[in-house]
C-alpha cells in the first residue's frame, strides 16, 4: 500500500514563495538581480519588472555591496547576517540582510526594521549572559530543559515555550514547557513521527533557527519562475510555509511560531518550540541571541547527555571487565559467566538472563523456562543472520513469546559460536505503561478510496491515551556495544586458549609417548628379577623346609604372594604402555558374533558360574580393532559377575537408539557425573528396548552409545570416575576375588583410542550400566 505523505514546512509544495514581512532576491555572482519576490513594491518601491537583469547597485551604494562582496558565501549551511541601507523612492530606508549562496545563485534576503537601532542589544546581551550562567550552573537534564525553556521565554515573551524530544523512531515528547496560565499544559505529551516528517527534521537541522511571524500570512510568489530549475530556499530565512504545517498549528490555536533546534554529535536531538496567540514577529537581534542560546544548550545539552551515557559506560565497562577477567582466569567457563549473578545482569541492564552451551542451559535472574528458550534459539537461528540481535518488543516478532511476556518482553541475544552452541540471552520484563498523546496520533493518517494513504494535520490536541503492553525498555547502544564486546573478548580468549591447549596437548603427547616407552622398558625389566626373587623363594621353601622355623616359612610364603601379585600389576602396567604404542587395526566388526566369543571364553574360564547374559535385540556392525573390543567386553562382562552378591547374576548389553544415545554420550553424562543419579538412564535403555529396532535401522558412519548393565553391588557416586583410573580397587585385594584394579583403565585406553568415551551410571545394592560410544560401520 503506497504511502502519500505531505511534509510540513518542507519544500514539496510551492518552492517558489517566501513568507510576506521581507523580500527576496536572487543574484548573479556578479551581483546581477535574476528572480525576486513579488512584494518589491511595498519594500523598495520598485516593481520587479523594474529590477529584473539590473546590477545590485541600483538598490545599494557601493559600501554595501562591498560588504555584500566580502562576506563568505562559499561555506555550506551558512547564512550571513549585515545592516542594509536601501535607496528606495521614499528615500532611505534600513533593513536587516541575510545572505546565502546556492551553487551559483547568491540570495539576498531583507527584512525592514523600524529604525537603525530597533532592540537594545545591551539588553539582549545582559539577559543571553544571565540565561547561560544559569544554565551552566544546572547539572541534572531536566531542570537544564526547563531552565532553557523559561530563559527563552523571559527573552522572547511567547506565550508558550516547550522543550520537544525526539525518541529513537522519530515521535517526540514535550519533556519541558513555560507557558501563560490560560493555556492548556502540553508537558508529558507525546507526539507521533508524522507530526514533524523526515524534511521537516532536516530543514531544521541545517538551519540555527525559524521564524514564522504570521502562521495565516498570504505566500508572496518569487518571479520569473521556472519549473524546471526551482530555488532552492532550504536555507532561506523568509521560506514560506507548507499548508500543512498552517492547518497543523492552526488546529492548535497557534498564529505565530519560532523554533529552535537542538542538535546533538550532528543529528537533530530536539526543539525550543516557541508559540504565540496572536502574530509576533521577533526583531533579528533577539533571534541572534536565541540562535547563541540554542548553541549553548546544545553544547551544554551534548556534554550532560554524554555525561549520563560516560557513567553508564564506565559502569558497563567495569561490569565487562570483570567477567572476562573470570572467563581468562577459570577452569568452568559457566561458573565464570554466571557467578556472580547480578554482574551478568548488570552488563547489559537486564532483569534475566540464560547461558547456553553446549545446548546445556543455565538461567539467571526473571527467564522463561528452559524448554521456551531453547526454542526462542532455535527460532532465532532460523530468524537472525547476524551474531547479535535485540528487540524490546519480543512478542510482535515472536508471537509464542506472549507466554512470557512478563519476564521477556525485551530480548538481547548473543551467538558466540553456532556450531558450539554457544549463546547468551538477556531479558527484560514487560513495562506496561500509558502513553498520553496529544491527541489521536491515528488521526494523522487519512486512508483514501483507492486504499493509499496522506498524512493530515490532526484536529485536536486534547490528551488522548495509550496503554503499551508487550514491550519492555528499549536497549540502548552502549548495552548493546556492551553486549558485542564481550563477544569478542570471550573469542579472544578461547582462540587464545585453544593455542595454549594445542601446545599442551602437543608437550602432553610427546610426554606420554616418553612415559609408554618407560613404563614399557621398565614393566619389561622389572619381570626379569622378579621372577627370580620369586623362583629363589620357591626353592628355598622346598629345599630348606626342615631347617627353617614357622615365622621363616611364613615370610618366604609372603615374599611369593607378594611377588605373584606385584607380576599382575606389571602386566597390567606393561598391557597399558601398548596400548599407547601400538596401532589399531580398524575394521567392520559384527558386533553379536564378537560377543558370541567373549561369551564362550568366559564360559569356559567360570565352569562353575550362575551369569546370565541378555542381548534384547540385534548389535550392530561397529568399526573398531576386534582384539581389543574383546578385551573391553570380557573385562565388563567378568566385573558383572565378579562384583555381584546375588543368587540370580545376570548382565544386559544393548545400545540406546539415535537421539538417546546422543544425550547419553554429551548431557546426560556431564549430569550424571554432577549428581550420580541412575532411573533416567534406567527408564530411557527400557523404552529403547521396547522399540524393538533393529540393527539395519542404526545409521551408518555415526557414534552410537552401547550399554552393559548389571544387577550387581553397584557403586557409589564418589567413585564414579575413581574406577577408571589405573590400580584404583574399591575393595580389599581378598574381597569379590581379588584384582589388580587395572581392567577398567585399560577399558577406558581402549574405548578412547577409538574416539569413544566410556562413563558409568550406579547406584549401590541395584547394579550398575556402563556405557561407551562406538562409530558404527
Amino acid at each position: 500500500m503506497e504511502l502519500l505523505l505531505t511534509s510540513h514546512d518542507d519544500l514539496s509544495f510551492n518552492p517558489g514563495s517566501i513568507q510576506p514581512h521581507g523580500v527576496l532576491l536572487a543574484l548573479s555572482t556578479q551581483l546581477v538581480i535574476l528572480q525576486v519576490s513579488s512584494n518589491t513594491q511595498d519594500y523598495l518601491g520598485k516593481q520587479p519588472e523594474e529590477l529584473l537583469g539590473q546590477p545590485l547597485s541600483s538598490l545599494l551604494d557601493a559600501l554595501c555591496l562591498e560588504a555584500i562582496a566580502q562576506l563568505p558565501t562559499d561555506e555550506i549551511d551558512t547564512v550571513n547576517y549585515l545592516k542594509l541601507s536601501i535607496r528606495t523612492n521614499e528615500g532611505e530606508r534600513d533593513f536587516d540582510g541575510f545572505v546565502h549562496r546556492v551553487e551559483d545563485t547568491i540570495i539576498l534576503e531583507l527584512e525592514p526594521t523600524s529604525s537603525p537601532v530597533q532592540v537594545n542589544f545591551l539588553n539582549i546581551h545582559t539577559l543571553i549572559k544571565g540565561a547561560i550562567a544559569k544554565l551552566k550552573r544546572t547539572n541534572n537534564l531536566i531542570d537544564f530543559l526547563q531552565l532553557a525553556a523559561q530563559q527563552t521565554r523571559n527573552i522572547t515573551e511567547f506565550d508558550r515555550v516547550m522543550v520537544y524530544q525526539f525518541d529513537h523512531q522519530g515521535a517526540g515528547e514535550v519533556i519541558a514547557e513555560v507557558k501563560t496560565e490560560e493555556l492548556s499544559p502540553y508537558l508529558g505529551l507525546h507526539y507521533p513521527a508524522t507530526d514533524i516528517p523526515q524534511g521537516a527534521k532536516d530543514l531544521y537541522r541545517r538551519n540555527a533557527l525559524r521564524i514564522i511571524p504570521c502562521i495565516n500570512a498570504q505566500p508572496v510568489e518569487l518571479t520569473p519562475t521556472t519549473d524546471d530549475t526551482p530555488l532552492d530556499l532550504s536555507l532561506s530565512v523568509l521560506r514560506s510555509v507548507d499548508p500543512c504545517c498552517i492547518e497543523f498549528h492552526q488546529n492548535m490555536g497557534v498564529a505565530a511560531l519560532m523554533v529552535i533546534p537542538l542538535i546533538q554529535e550532528g543529528k537533530l536531538w530536539g526543539l525550543i518550540s516557541c508559540h504565540h496567540q496572536t502574530p509576533k514577529y521577533v526583531p533579528y537581534e533577539i533571534r541572534a541571541g536565541c540562535e547563541f542560546l540554542g548553541q549553548i544548550v546544545s553544547s551544554e545539552l551534548a556534554n550532560k547527555v554524554i555525561q549520563e551515557e560516560v557513567d553508564y559506560k564506565i559502569r558497563l565497562e567495569s561490569l565487562r571487565s570483570g567477567v572476562v577477567e573470570s572467563i581468562s582466569q577459570a577452569d568452568n567457563f559457566r561458573d565464570a559467566l554466571i557467578h556472580p549473578e547480578p554482574r551478568l545482569l548488570g552488563l547489559v541492564g537486564a532483569t534475566g538472563a540464560a547461558v547456553c552451551l553446549d545446548g546445556e542451559i543455565s538461567l539467571v535472574g526473571a527467564t522463561p523456562n528452559t524448554e521456551n528458550v531453547r526454542s526462542l534459539i532455535t527460532w532465532a537461528d532460523a530468524q537472525v543472520r547476524d551474531n547479535i540481535f535485540y528487540t524490546d518488543s519480543l512478542p510482535k516478532l515472536y508471537p509464542e513469546a506472549e507466554t512470557f511476556k512478563d519476564t521477556a518482553s525485551g530480548l538481547l541475544l548473543l551467538r558466540i559460536s553456532k556450531l558450539r552452541h554457544y549463546y547468551l540471552l538477556w531479558f527484560r520484563t514487560e513495562v506496561i505503561r500509558t502513553v498520553n498523546w496529544a491527541g489521536n496520533p491515528n488521526e494523522s493518517i487519512q486512508v483514501n478510496s483507492d486504499g493509499s494513504l496522506t498524512l493530515c494535520p490532526r484536529k485536536s490536541f486534547e490528551k488522548w491515551q495509550e496503554i503499551v503492553r508487550l514491550t519492555s525498555l528499549p536497549w540502548l547502544e552502549c548495552e548493546i556495544d556492551s553486549a558485542l564486546s564481550l563477544r569478542n573478548a570471550i573469542v579472544g580468549i578461547v582462540l587464545k586458549k585453544a593455542e595454549e591447549l594445542a601446545k599442551i596437548n602437543q608437550e602432553l603427547e610427546t610426554s606420554n609417548r616418553e612415559l609408554a616407552s618407560f613404563a614399557y622398558a621398565a614393566s619389561h625389566d622389572l619381570k626379569e628379577p622378579l621372577r627370580g626373587i620369586y623362583n629363589y623363594s620357591v626353592i628355598i621353601l622346598e629345599d630348606y623346609a626342615s631347617v627353617l622355623d614357622e615365622d621363616a616359612t611364613d615370610y618366604l610364603q609372603t615374599v611369593i604372594s607378594l611377588s605373584v601379585r606385584m607380576e599382575t600389576l606389571i602386566n597390567g602396567l606393561l598391557r597399558l604402555s601398548q596400548l599407547g604404542q601400538a596401532a589399531l587395526h580398524l575394521q567392520a566388526v559384527n558386533l553379536n558374533e564378537l560377543l558370541d566369543q567373549v561369551i564362550n571364553v568366559f564360559h569356559a574360564s567360570h565352569q562353575q558360574h550362575n551369569l546370565e547374559v541378555r542381548i534384547p535385540r540385534p548389535l550392530p556392525t561397529i568399526h573398531c580393532d576386534p582384539v581389543l573390543l574383546n578385551e573391553v567386553f570380557s573385562n565388563l562382562i567378568t566385573n558383572a559377575f565378579k562384583y555381584n552378591d546375588k543368587s540370580e547374576k545376570w548382565v544386559e548389553i544393548g545400545y540406546l537408539d539415535r537421539e538417546i544415545g546422543e544425550r547419553g554420550a554429551g548431557i546426560l553424562q556431564r549430569r550424571r557425573y554432577a549428581n550420580g543419579g541412575q532411573g533416567d538412564a534406567d527408564r530411557q535403555i527400557s523404552a529403547s528396548n521396547s522399540l524393538g529396532v533393529t540393527a539395519s535401522s542404526v545409521d551408518s558412519q555415526s557414534p552410537i552409545t552401547f550399554y552393559v548393565r548389571d544387577n550387581g553391588i553397584g557403586i557409589p557416586v564418589h567413585h564414579h570416575q575413581t574406577i577408571f583410573k589405573l590400580f584404583k580397587r574399591l575393595h580389599t585385594q581378598e574381597k569379590y576375588g581379588g584384582g589388580t584394579g587395572a581392567g577398567l583403565a585399560i577399558a577406558k585406553k581402549i574405548i578412547e583410542r577409538h574416539g569413544g568415551q566410556i562413563w558409568v551410571e550406579s547406584t549401590p545394592g541395584e547394579g550398575s550400566t556402563f556405557y561407551l560410544t562406538l562409530m558404527v560401520s
